[in-house]
């Protein structure tokens, strides 16, 4: 479902340069910390998608590799950054190995709840920690479920609504399932664009639950790249598991 989701034309519209996740305030300090996160390690990138992230993080001097299910989004990717600068593996990330060893692995922007059971979600945490040396970190960034905004017999929440577009969320609170809805319109026309996604949201706690099954420990947690404090009104994390080192 998920490389059928990902397709030539969800590809070549998905790099929007200077706005929406590529503008310099989402991108600048998720890159800043990723690089400080790496140190002189290697880093690499569960489903690394068209490198909105992995280029500017090359271009900083970290070395990067990416692990993607979609060809499409892979083929975007290299208009920017050919297989010397960033070498790709293809496959799902729960399962897939990248050669060598690193210092960091990481996944962006809610790409976790792309894998829609808990056993996937597991055995990702599982594939992080092949992949890392000796007190390597795993990153994860990821929304919150926003049920509290859910009245009582209420299936769907909109989580922004901006001039030309419309985010709306459909939830199974029974199989914790959510379809991500995005609407996008101009003012010229009375039809919209639809794109959907399908994801299995996670609760932190139960995320941290995940990274403990796979040997991890939490070092951090924040309510965005910059480090601002999580609290209980934060609508996503940026979370922060370690390896043990080395005895």
């Amino acid at each position: 479902m998920q490389e059928k989701l990902w397709d030539t034309e969800t590809a070549q519209r998905y790099d929007t340069p200077g706005t929406g996740m590529f503008a310099p305030a989402v991108l600048g300090p998720t890159v800043d910390r990723l690089a400080r996160l790496a140190g002189e390690g290697a880093a690499l990138e569960f489903a690394v998608g068209t490198g909105r992230v992995a280029v500017p993080l090359a271009e900083r001097g970290v070395s990067v590799t990416g692990i993607e299910l979609s060809r499409p989004m892979v083929r975007q990717l290299r208009t920017k950054a050919d297989e010397t600068k960033i070498p790709v593996v293809f496959g799902d990330m729960a399962t897939t190995t990248a050669p060598g060893t690193y210092s960091l692995v990481y996944l962006v922007y809610n790409t976790i709840s792309n894998l829609l059971t808990q056993a996937e979600q597991v055995a990702c945490f599982r594939n992080a920690a092949r992949h890392l040396e000796p007190g390597g970190r795993f990153v994860v960034e990821l929304w919150v479920p926003e049920l509290r905004s859910l009245p009582p017999g209420r299936t769907a929440t909109v989580w922004q609504s901006d001039p030309g577009y419309i985010g709306m969320d459909t939830y199974d609170v029974l199989d914790q399932q959510v379809v991500s809805h995005h609407f996008h319109f101009d003012d010229e026309t009375t039809q919209a664009r639809l794109f959907r996604s399908p994801h299995r949201y996670i609760w932190p706690a139960e995320l941290d639950l995940m990274a403990q099954l796979a040997g991890f420990e939490r070092e951090t947690r924040h309510a965005d790249w910059e480090g601002t404090p999580f609290t209980a009104d934060a609508r996503s994390h940026v979370s922060v598991y370690r390896l043990p080192a080395a005895s």
